[in-house]
């Protein structure tokens, strides 16, 4: 039965742990929730003291396959038996090869391109920035407010989603230049989308590119096609449409950060394909290993020209790891796609179907199995629900239901991609009992 609540939350043996990792762990992780994880087994969890929930977070969006699959745990087994490590930085094997010419035949973009390996989502992006600059001799980047691309210090240059997250950590990258992104629930020109053309792009092309930067200093726009810290905000096609087209127009890559929103998990291999838009570099990490450190750069290969030496990574595609990712893409593409597809839709009904019964909901967002939930005080002046958003994610779990928050104020579905049509009527069922609680207390 999932769930199954046998104890208070935290139990006594989770409790015992977590009071241990305050003494020896760095603070500056963000736990939601005292979910202390025992095994886990598709779209469900147990946790130590024998909890089971149903996971519609997934590591944070990572265990695309779900918990374990056979298929996923299999190839690692075996991997293993073999060898752990040999440095792709410094040595040749089949399994890093293998999985280039894979992403080479799923990459978001024609023609032939080639992949460095790191080891996180990161780590994928630093490599971008670096080629991006390397590629085109320019230094600058823009990037958007509410993206999140990374914690290192180049990726946080970019990450423009808390406050948090880059103080005391400056100065940055410098070059960096942040444009608003297109949030249609919370327009900054007050456009309703069915209207919209993306008029928030005018801000980089008449004020930015004339006040702030030259165009022609530009190396890169970076890019999360869906927004996933930020708060799973979905854009108007036309803001990834004519994004490319500007940078075409002045002689800038466009870098695709489908960290989160890659892997199937928008009902598409990439989300970015939902807008027939191809990028020049795209970075991957999260759902392609299954829960194993992986990050790639994929770029066009005309780009991808920097002598040995100049940028590489000892752990980065690691032969587990790679194993990992081409039973993980195997899987995506003979069924998990179109399963987040299909299971996204009827996840995405009943969630919008709960907006007539809860004023807390303010907006439902999302592609596939990438789903957002705004919620707010007032809906006609758009109030964020801060507090109350912590208290949902918190009723949610004590129900057996494991949910993350996403930007401010909202909450974000990002299940396993196995998780079955059943399983999605029963995370609205509980969502709409944890909302109910957080009600009935305002």
């Amino acid at each position: 039965m999932v769930p199954s609540i046998r104890t208070s939350l935290p139990g006594p043996k989770a409790k015992a742990i977590i009071e241990r990792d305050a003494a020896v762990v760095s603070p500056s992780y963000t736990r939601g929730y005292p979910l202390v994880i025992e095994r886990g087994s598709g779209a469900t969890v147990e946790d130590v003291d024998g909890n089971v929930f149903l996971d519609c977070a997934a590591g944070i969006a990572v265990n695309s396959t779900g918990h374990s699959h056979p298929d996923v745990v299999r190839a690692i087994t075996d991997q293993a038996q073999r060898f752990l490590h040999m440095s792709g930085t410094d040595f040749y094997y089949d399994l890093q090869v293998r999985l280039a010419e894979e992403l080479a035949t799923i990459a978001p973009m024609r023609g032939p391109v080639k992949s460095f390996f790191g080891n996180s989502g990161t780590e994928a992006i630093e490599a971008c920035l670096k080629l991006a600059r390397y590629a085109t001799g320019r230094q600058n980047f823009i990037a958007f407010l509410g993206g999140f691309h990374g914690r290192t210090m180049g990726s946080l240059s970019l990450t423009a989603s808390k406050a948090v997250q880059r103080r005391g950590f400056g100065p940055l990258l410098p070059g960096v230049f942040h444009a608003p992104y297109a949030d249609c629930y919370r327009c900054s020109l007050g456009l309703k989308p069915e209207t919209c053309a993306a008029e928030c792009l005018d801000v980089i092309e008449n004020q930015m590119l004339l006040q702030l930067v030259s165009p022609d200093s530009v190396a890169a726009v970076v890019v999360e096609p869906i927004q996933g810290e930020g708060g799973y905000i979905v854009p108007p096609d036309q803001f990834l449409q004519r994004l490319r087209a500007l940078t075409k127009t002045h002689g800038m890559l466009l870098v695709v950060d489908e960290v989160q929103s890659g892997m199937g998990r928008s009902g598409k291999m990439f989300a970015i394909e939902h807008v027939n838009v191809e990028p020049d570099i795209v970075a991957i990490a999260k759902g392609i290993a299954s829960g194993l450190p992986l990050g790639v750069a994929v770029a066009r290969s005309e780009l991808m020209t920097w002598p040995p030496g100049a940028h590489a990574s000892t752990f980065g595609g690691n032969p587990v790891a790679c194993a990992a990712a081409l039973a993980t893409i195997t899987l995506l593409k003979e069924q998990l796609v179109a399963n987040a597809a299909t299971v996204g839709t009827r996840l995405m009904d009943g969630l919008k179907a709960l907006a007539a019964k809860h004023p807390l909901i303010g907006d439902v967002r999302g592609r596939g199995l990438m789903i957002g939930v705004e919620l707010v005080r007032d809906r006609q002046t758009k109030e964020r629900a801060t507090t109350e958003r912590d208290a949902v994610v918190k009723a949610a779990f004590s129900k057996g239901l494991l949910v993350l928050g996403a930007g401010k104020n909202a909450i974000r579905f990002s299940p396993p991609l196995v998780l079955t049509k059943e399983q999605a009527d029963t995370a609205v069922r509980l969502f709409d009992e944890a909302l109910t609680d957080v009600d009935s207390r305002r």
